[in-house]
């Protein structure tokens, strides 16, 4: 069995909290949270576990359990911001090097699919795709933006002088849009797979 301390901490970062972020979620001091990661305190009260578990986005029984859990979910996609997977920030999953063939994936991806009714470009009904979150452009390829209070998929490339342009399925260059202020990054889309 995983002790308490240990588990905290782990879920702690893998939420990507500092302890001071932790303790202000909880209303503690981060000295706390280091006595409770640490093992100084062993005794905490349930109104704090529970606030724990609301902190990391994961049921009191997750906070609790002797194992880790599984955690992996497939997304919807809409065209409402904001990304699907932020409610619920550790729901990651990593894939085998075999199922992503020349993908080079981050430490964490999200699975989504095209919601009910929702037109994707480059996701039909059914597709899945495997997301690693971003804030920056990296390189050329596919990403999941918000443009214009929008979440569409757009193959992002720099254009002649150095402007971020943004494509549909089956646009040339000289189409595309310019991106502006309004564009935010969620992810770079590492792999899809077709119904």
């Amino acid at each position: 069995m995983q002790a308490l301390g240990p588990r905290i901490k782990q879920l702690r970062l893998e939420a990507g909290l500092n302890k001071a972020a932790l303790a202000r979620l909880v209303g503690v001091s981060d000295v706390t949270i280091s006595y409770w990661e640490s093992g100084a305190i062993r005794q905490i009260g349930h109104e704090r576990l529970v606030a724990l578990a609301g902190a990391f986005g994961c049921p009191l029984g997750e906070l609790l359990s002797e194992s880790a859990p599984d955690t992996a979910r497939v997304f919807p996609l809409t065209a409402t911001p904001p990304a699907p997977w932020q409610p619920h920030p550790r729901q990651h999953v990593s894939l085998p090097a075999e199922l992503l063939g020349d993908a080079n994936l981050g430490a964490e991806c999200y699975l989504v699919t095209p919601g009910p009714g929702e037109q994707i470009d480059y996701l039909a009904a059914g597709d899945l795709a495997a997301i690693t979150p971003v804030s920056t452009f990296q390189r050329a390829g596919l990403y999941l933006v918000e443009y214009q209070q929008q979440l569409l998929i757009r193959q992002l490339q720099q254009g002649p002088t150095g402007e971020l342009l943004l494509l549909r399925d089956r646009q040339s260059p000289d189409e595309a849009a310019i991106a502006d202020a309004s564009l935010r990054l969620y992810g770079k889309i590492q792999a899809r797979w077709r119904a």
